[in-house]
């Protein structure tokens, strides 16, 4: 929601560089942010890293975005790929983004009109050089829950007196000030202490708290625990917590954007559909479905009587690859013999892709199966959707955690732990989100969360404040510099 126009003009305008790191699933949250930025009057340049082994799928999607918001200026920046192919996916994209560093530099120093801010990705922490060599106040956007935010700030402090969570198994891992989390519901990225790419995750949570402070991706009242850690400052120990601005829910609304865009044939089909009778299910761009958990997936669907929408995704051709791009799935050899034709008259089957926003938001969706990413996530919250949580990698057990034990948004499918979610799992839990007194429980929450979500971002809202907070700490800090950032 824009803000009133008195406290929009009180805003000097401002112009902000947003700089996200690799790959579709961190562009996206930049470009909410970029839009609430323009909703308040202020100028957007997403610089977009572009090595030349990139993927083509976050190619297209600049290519789509600017597109679709032409009001945002995005500009691609050449950079080296990382010298070392064969490293982790992970310890190759910090390369690219160290080696990237130039190239920002320049394209920096070349703007028209000096920036009055960087905003940085939490993986693009080596920026942060380039922003204290050119005097640019440098904030980080945390674009997941400030839970995750609260425990990897003290993860680099905590783990090196810890075994490598891979061998705590069940264990609970103890973070000041946050609810206990089981050792194998860390991150995949964090679970062996000695690879390269838990050393590189450790070395860039440690340097977030080297930015003059981070804006999160969440409100008020969905994660007070959380934000009261990062408050009272127990999370970073010996020096200070970097100021927090808590400015979410920043999350696709549903609405086009562009002109001219056709309705997709799902919309039209849920048009036909009872109000709430519609469970959806879409598991990321990157979900990692084997073709036997698709199978299933289609019993329990089945078994359930549901109606359903369902985006179907072809499996990768290694399983350790979810970042792989992947063709389009023959439909008729990873479902069950006679699926589509049994399910015809109560269910849809995607290709790929559906507009998940808008799904989510149409009133015949009554719940969201998810792979529990944090832009997903919010997209049902805003909608009201309650969901069911199946992790699709270690990467968001985590969020599974916090949404089911501390929000309590959703239910979670617990065989993703076995990399196997049976059919008869599947078909109970679909039953208790749309049958049962639990499932009504759940869509009350979930109701109070919508609109809680819709006042902390309304005029006067939990989340404006943060904003207009943050906007007087860099004055401050513009002030502090003698307003001259480079």
């Amino acid at each position: 929601m824009a803000p009133p126009a008195a406290v929009a003009a009180a805003e000097k305008k401002k112009t902000f560089v947003l700089y996200p790191s690799l790959g579709v699933g961190h562009l996206n949250p930049m470009v909410e942010l970029a839009k609430h930025l323009l909703r308040r009057g202020h100028s957007a340049i997403v610089a977009v890293v572009d090595p030349p082994d990139g993927d083509p799928t976050s190619a297209a999607a600049v290519a789509r975005l600017a597109e679709a918001n032409p009001s945002i200026a995005f500009r691609l920046l050449p950079a080296p790929a990382s010298p070392d192919p064969a490293a982790h996916p992970i310890k190759r994209a910090h390369d690219t983004l160290r080696l990237a560093n130039p190239v920002l530099r320049g394209f920096l120093r070349a703007l028209p009109a000096p920036a009055d801010a960087i905003l940085l990705d939490m993986f693009c922490v080596d920026a942060l050089d380039v922003a204290a060599e050119l005097a640019l106040p440098a904030y980080f956007f945390f674009a997941s829950a400030a839970s995750d935010f609260a425990i990897f700030l003290n993860m680099p402090y905590l783990y090196p007196g810890l075994p490598s969570f891979k061998d705590m198994g069940d264990t609970l891992v103890h973070s000041p000030g946050m609810r206990s989390v089981r050792a194998v519901d860390m991150p995949l990225s964090v679970q062996d202490k000695e690879l390269d790419m838990t050393k590189t995750r450790m070395y860039q949570f440690k340097r977030i708290a080297e930015g003059r402070g981070v804006l999160v991706n969440s409100f008020d009242w969905l994660e007070p625990t959380a934000l009261k850690a990062l408050a009272d400052g127990v999370c970073v120990p010996g020096r200070p917590t970097p100021r927090v601005f808590c400015v979410g829910p920043l999350a696709n609304d549903g609405k086009k954007s562009g002109s001219g865009e056709t309705r997709h044939e799902c919309l039209a089909w849920l048009d036909a559909q009872p109000e709430q009778s519609v469970v959806f299910l879409c598991f990321g761009s990157i979900g990692a479905v084997s073709a036997a958990q698709l199978k299933e997936i289609a019993h329990g669907l089945e078994s359930s009587g549901h109606r359903f929408l369902w985006v179907v995704r072809s499996p990768p051709a290694d399983p350790a690859d979810v970042f792989q791009p992947r063709s389009e799935p023959d439909l008729d050899a990873l479902l069950p013999e006679g699926f589509m034709e049994r399910t015809r008259d109560r269910g849809m089957v995607l290709k790929m892709w559906a507009p998940q926003a808008e799904v989510l938001r149409h009133a015949a969706t009554g719940a969201f199966v998810t792979h529990c990413g944090w832009n997903s996530t919010l997209e049902a919250v805003t909608a009201g959707v309650p969901m069911i949580c199946y992790p699709m990698y270690a990467e968001q057990a985590l969020n599974k955690v916090f949404m089911v034990e501390e929000m309590k948004i959703a239910v979670p499918l617990e065989g993703y732990e076995k990399r196997m979610v049976k059919a008869e799992e599947i078909e109970a839990k679909v039953r208790l989100a749309m049958e049962t007194e639990e499932g009504r429980k759940l869509r009350e929450t979930l109701a109070t969360a919508r609109k809680m979500a819709s006042d902390a971002v309304g005029d006067g809202g939990s989340s404006e404040v943060a904003f207009a907070e943050f906007l007087r700490d860099l004055e401050k800090s513009s002030m502090e510099n003698g307003g001259c950032n480079n």
